[in-house]
């Protein structure tokens, strides 16, 4: 049995888990889950996750996995997305910890309005915005003078954090000025083979 990946391929948390799987060969199926319909509540995708959210992964032995940084994570062990360092490995889990917590809760959020609601840029919740931004900043001086955010090579800390910077424009961010960042999302973007997105609001 192949890896089920149940998802939205519209939601950076969701584009986590392809990108890594992706990125390492792991083989997948991709199956359309639309949380607007209401498919995210049934009882067969809760006996999957009881949160009712996606991604979800069914393994190829049957068990499921919720929670994006958990998959990523998960399916990075053993490879070089994974640093085989303690110490670099929990700097991975601290980025990982941190995106969920102080990244994706402003930065995603604003995109939902602007990309789903249609909302203008001028609608979007303040306090959301200013922590979105506090976020960007952060990256920014992480990333200067570095390559990638942790070690010498992408990790899932990268790709945790691509995901929705680099969707970032489309929630109302402006990264014309975030040189080290907008320079990190081309390298990430390089590595995945993804197609460049625009880089600024």
């Amino acid at each position: 049995m192949v890896m089920r990946v149940f998802g939205d391929r519209n939601s950076g948390n969701c584009l986590k888990v392809a990108y890594t799987a992706d990125r390492l060969g792991v083989p997948y199926e991709w199956i359309d889950v639309d949380m607007t319909k209401g498919e995210t509540q049934t009882s067969a995708f809760l006996v999957m996750n009881a949160a009712g959210q996606v991604p979800v992964v069914v393994l190829d032995d049957g068990r499921p996995l919720a929670q994006s940084n958990a998959i990523i994570r998960y399916l990075a062990r053993g490879s070089a997305l994974l640093p085989a360092d303690a110490y670099e490995q929990a700097k991975v889990d601290e980025l990982l910890f941190w995106e969920q917590y102080s990244h994706e809760p402003y930065v995603a959020v604003c995109r939902y309005h602007m990309a789903y609601l249609g909302r203008s840029a001028a609608e979007r919740d303040a306090e959301k915005v200013a922590r979105g931004e506090k976020a960007i900043d952060f990256l920014e001086r992480a990333l200067t003078g570095r390559t990638w955010l942790v070690g010498d090579h992408m990790s899932v800390a990268d790709i945790a954090l691509l995901a929705y910077t680099r969707l970032a424009p489309e929630g109302g961010f402006d990264l014309s000025a975030r040189l080290a960042v907008r320079h990190w999302i081309a390298r990430c973007e390089a590595e995945l083979g993804l197609a460049p997105l625009a880089r600024a609001a």
